[in-house]
């Protein structure tokens, strides 16, 4: 895919174009490679080494990192312990870094205050997030000159990022909160211009929100149906897991029966620019994230390393279970252990 100067210039900092990163007007839902038989899984599953040596195995071999955010940088609204540092000295051995997070609650406006609040040194040209990749969506298939109207389930990081581009939603948190009529007669209006329904997380999701978004789908010809992400469960504290945006588009999927395009990871939106943009070779890359249904595939997916950190969603014993048919190349407990000296069998 190639990238014209115009379309690269435009998603530099403090631009309100999005356009490289989305797909074209033609793209399908993302549709992971099919999954190994039981036997293939154990013999992938019998080659997952836990990081032992990260000079040799990582360090030497990758000039870009790119990481999650929720389980690996932080948990919740608390940073994990050492990151700091691990981000300082990965800045001073030169390697390049990108955040990439499917939470669609923040803009990447919204992001770089979280990144300043904590305390992390990190420019809002290397954070991306599942909410600009929507809009992205939208800038590119020119959705602002159709004249419609995207309704929104979720927060008002996508709210902020439609609003940069002019495209006119309604929901979101305006929808807090409504309890429909269900008495006799009872009914739910929805606006017929409405010609996509967007699924971001959403803290407040109800019953009004729902029947607003299956009503779009089902009665507005043509109506998309977008989720920025699939993922299962979040960190919305570091108490324990909460449902993720999974469960709120696994709503509108089963009142519906139509599975959504997803413009977050593992789709290869956002990989696709990072590449074109510095002219990086694609296996000096590495996907550093807590999920193997979304990191470790995104990694895999687009020609990345890939190493999967234990201090968030996926369990080692989860990695090497006989279940998962995902493996990263490497495992770690934090990606603190990219500086721990290599450790020596007596």
């Amino acid at each position: 895919m190639k990238w014209s100067t115009v379309a690269l210039a435009a998603l530099n900092l403090g631009t309100r174009s999005a356009n490289a990163f989305a797909p074209k007007a033609t793209t399908a839902a993302f549709v992971p490679r099919a999954l190994a038989t039981a036997s293939d899984s154990s013999l992938r599953m019998a080659s997952v080494e836990r990081l032992s040596d990260p000079s040799s195995e990582l360090m030497d071999k990758t000039d870009v990192f790119i990481f999650d955010c929720d389980g690996v940088i932080w948990r919740g609204d608390s940073l994990i312990d050492g990151i700091p540092d691990t981000l300082d000295k990965l800045r001073a051995a030169g390697k390049k870094m990108f955040f990439v997070t499917n939470n669609s609650t923040k803009s990447r406006a919204g992001y770089k205050k979280k990144f300043d609040g904590l305390g992390l040194n990190v420019e809002a040209e290397e954070i991306f997030s599942s909410s600009f990749a929507a809009a992205a969506y939208f800038e590119q298939t020119k959705f602002k000159d159709t004249g419609k109207k995207v309704y929104i389930i979720g927060e008002v990081g996508i709210c902020e990022e439609l609003d940069l581009i002019d495209v006119p939603y309604i929901g979101g948190p305006d929808d807090n909160g409504k309890v429909p009529d269900m008495g006799p007669g009872g009914k739910v209006e929805h606006d017929h211009d409405v010609a996509v329904v967007v699924v971001g997380f959403d803290r407040n999701v109800n019953y009004h929100k729902i029947q607003t978004a299956q009503l779009c789908i089902n009665e507005n010809p043509g109506c998309e149906f977008i989720a920025t992400n699939l993922d299962a469960v979040t960190h919305l504290t570091d108490a324990q897991e909460w449902a993720g945006n999974g469960s709120m588009v696994g709503a509108i999927k089963g009142c519906t029966g139509k599975e959504p395009l997803v413009v977050g990871k593992p789709g290869p939106l956002m990989i696709d620019y990072i590449v074109e943009k510095y002219n990086i070779d694609r296996s000096r890359i590495c996907m550093v994230g807590d999920r193997l249904d979304t990191d470790v595939l995104f990694g895999q997916n687009n020609g990345l390393k890939s190493v999967l950190v234990l201090s968030g969603v996926t369990s080692e014993e989860k990695l090497l279970g006989e279940e998962n048919e995902i493996a990263p190349d490497f495992y770690c407990d934090t990606i603190n252990d990219f500086f721990t000296p290599a450790i020596v069998e007596a």
